[in-house]
């Protein structure tokens, strides 16, 4: 039961082995406010997943960027413009809703309504299967005289 317990706690604590110990900050209050925006950036070259949680090196420069702007003094939205204005609004987990981020918000709804009209076009344009007309009396005289011999 320890060693399932265990297990489940490393699971579960899998997105911590992201952070490298050496990018850790001295100052709890900032190293709290660095793991919060982590959480809420885009690593640029993975799947879907905050830079809190990649171990990509583009994530590892992500990391020690936020961190170095919190030491130098910056506010949270002061480093989310600075992560912006570098990486643009793909960098955001949750990017605002405007002109240039429509395909972000669009653009998985808009393929899948592509994708589904092809699909019944297809099936529209494709021609029905006729029954095909049962054998004549003359034709499966035939047919029984090829199978009997």
């Amino acid at each position: 039961m320890k060693a399932v317990l265990a297990l489940l706690l490393l699971v579960f604590a899998f997105p911590a082995f992201a952070v490298d110990p050496s990018e850790v900050l001295p100052d709890p209050a900032l190293e709290t406010r660095a793991r919060e925006i982590g959480r809420a950036l885009r690593c640029v070259v993975c799947q879907n997943q905050s830079i809190d949680d990649s171990n990509a090196e583009v994530a590892r420069d992500m990391r020690r960027a936020v961190r170095e702007r919190l030491v130098a003094g910056d506010n949270d939205a002061a480093v989310f413009d600075f992560m912006v204005a570098r990486y643009g609004d793909y960098v955001l987990l949750n990017p605002p809703f405007k002109a240039r981020t429509l395909i972000l918000w669009l653009g998985a709804p808009l393929v899948l309504l592509i994708a589904g009209s092809a699909l019944l076009l297809a099936a529209r344009r494709r021609k029905a299967v006729v029954a095909p007309q049962p054998l004549s009396d003359e034709e499966q005289r035939r047919l029984d005289s090829l199978l009997k011999g």
